[in-house]
């Protein structure tokens, strides 16, 4: 090989941008990086470095960056093609530092884990104090028999749908030894695991719990289970029954491999490649929120759409939603003063459903008011109603903005927010079939009151 300046090691790929020969480090850091050796570039940085010098058809040189598990490796590689004709390039490396890797903060590595739970999760639900059911969220085919026992059985402990795998012990068990737990379910081959993620205040006792269930094992290697029967009264429903069903994982495992490579969970990355990443989680983000809005306004849509009317208590669904959106306003610095433990308003509404449309509301207060700003969530008796209003510091709504602002696909002009314009639309149709109603008092540049008004119970 020829060049100017000390060279510490060589190495040779081939048409294939597969690694022939190389001298140490750079044979070492490909095994340790996953590789074989002959066998395809496992060090991103170089393998695209290699793919372009061979595809530009001439020399390329710059630092890339690498970890071997146990440090960072920085190293100055120059590449050119094979000055004898043969497809492939030659790699020397000039100048190679490795350095401890920094220790990692446990909080934000634990954090990045719950997001990349979150998208891959296959069922989902909120549990209360005790870990009994509140509320079950399932899109997978597989798991359609357990949710609907969960939902049957709200108030039951969670292990008794899904009894653990590992451990003969049974319920009470403190939340952070069932965290990871290994569970069984009953038909299914796959191996499954819970997450418990703690809804409060950091430093007391969780107030409640979001439950995830996750298989590493993709839906699509398992041996495809015959189509349960359709309702002939959804047969309308192309989006819910038929599209999202299909995208919801396959989308959910782009965003979970996209975190994982914006967070550079799997090794050092240049800044720009981490930026791609994390634009392609966002973009399947905003993805699966338009697969949700898109099914959801089926179903309101519908015909045969109505809701399950029950005795509920608007001041303990108000708190649920605002800790369930607490990590987001803080985010933001934003305060939620949500109703107080000792305070309660009875309604006649589905538990569901509310929860589903304050969080919309609470979740467009976040979005739109200023950091540092505060979101008011207060109840309110008016004879036989009961409602929840929902106040931030936001920008406000014009007249002209609060006629349009339930229509359906309406954004008031905004762009880029990642809105779809149905959230608010779905959120009336909803409240309106439960009996009630949802409107807007705003005046520009003074905030926003969302008040939502459902039957009241008066059984006392």
């Amino acid at each position: 090989m020829t060049g100017s300046g000390i060279t510490m090691a060589q190495a040779m790929s081939d048409a294939e941008d597969r690694l022939l020969c190389a001298d140490e480090p750079i044979a070492g850091l490909q095994r340790r990086c996953g590789g074989d050796l002959p066998g395809t570039i496992a060090v991103p940085e170089l393998l695209e470095l290699v793919r372009k010098a061979r595809r530009y058809g001439f020399k390329l040189a710059r630092a890339i960056a690498a970890h071997d598990g146990d440090e960072a490796i920085t190293a100055w590689i120059e590449v050119q093609p094979r000055p004898d004709g043969e497809p492939g390039c030659e790699i020397v490396l000039r100048n190679w530092r490795a350095a401890p890797l920094p220790a990692e903060d446990e909080a934000e590595a634990q954090a990045r884990r719950t997001a990349i739970d979150h998208h891959v999760a296959e069922l989902s639900a909120r549990l209360d104090a005790g870990q009994r059911l509140l509320a079950v969220t399932c899109e997978s085919a597989e798991l359609a028999s357990l949710a609907t026992a969960m939902e049957a059985g709200l108030g039951h402990v969670w292990t008794d749908f899904l009894p653990l795998a590992d451990t003969t012990h049974h319920q009470p068990l403190h939340w952070r030894l069932l965290d990871g737990a290994r569970v069984a379910i009953e038909g299914s081959a796959r191996d499954w695991r819970v997450a418990l993620i703690p809804q409060g205040h950091p430093g007391f006792d969780p107030a409640g719990f979001e439950l995830l269930l996750l298989s590493d094992a993709p839906a699509s290697a398992i041996a495809a289970q015959p189509a349960p029967a359709r309702d002939p009264d959804l047969d309308q429903r192309l989006v819910g029954q038929d599209l999202a069903p299909i995208l919801r994982q396959p989308i959910a495992r782009i965003i979970a491999n996209a975190e994982t490579i914006r967070t550079r969970l799997a090794g050092p990355l240049n800044d720009a490649y981490a930026e791609y990443a994390g634009e392609i989680a966002n973009a399947g983000k905003l993805l699966l929120d338009l697969l949700d809005d898109l099914s959801d306004l089926e179903v309101v849509e519908s015909a045969h759409f109505h809701t399950a009317p029950d005795r509920i208590d608007l001041a303990d669904v108000a708190r649920q939603a605002a800790g369930i959106l607490g990590v987001r306003a803080r985010e933001k610095a934003i305060r939620i003063e949500a109703p107080q433990p000792d305070e309660t308003l009875p309604a006649i509404a589905e538990f569901r459903r509310v929860l589903q449309i304050l969080l919309n509301l609470v979740g467009n207060a976040i979005r739109y008011a200023p950091e540092g700003s505060r979101i008011w969530v207060r109840l309110e008796g008016a004879g036989d109603r009961a409602r929840v209003i929902v106040a931030d510091q936001g920008p406000g709504l014009s007249e002209a903005e609060q006629a349009m602002v339930f229509e359906k696909f309406e954004r008031l002009g905004r762009s880029g927010d990642g809105g779809s314009g149905l959230g608010l639309y779905i959120s009336r149709s909803l409240a309106r079939a439960m009996g009630g109603d949802l409107t807007v008092e705003s005046a520009k540049g003074h905030g926003a009151r969302f008040i939502l008004d459902v039957p009241a119970d008066r059984a006392d």
